[in-house]
């Protein structure tokens, strides 16, 4: 998957970490667990050529998060690009 720019960027992440930099969009949800006015952080992704064969004849997404705890995510897809 290849790092896309997400609609509303508020900041960038990681970059001075030494990773590519993550642009993100920092936005309040209404979650079931911890209720209205949840923050949350939503980036974007682009498959490659490859991925997106494979996602087409079924492959399944995988996140793979870093470290030893793993923090509630959520993975979906994003809406069809207007371009």
């Amino acid at each position: 998957m290849q790092i896309g720019m997400i609609e509303g960027a508020t900041r960038i992440i990681g970059k001075c970490q030494g990773y590519l930099g993550l642009p993100l969009r920092d936005e309040l949800i209404a979650c079931t667990v911890n209720g209205e006015g949840t923050p949350s952080m939503v980036t974007a992704w682009q498959p490659t050529p490859d991925e997106l064969e494979r996602l087409n004849a079924g492959a399944s997404v995988h996140l793979r998060v870093l470290g030893v705890a793993h923090p509630p995510v959520m993975v979906e897809v994003g809406p069809t690009p207007t371009d």
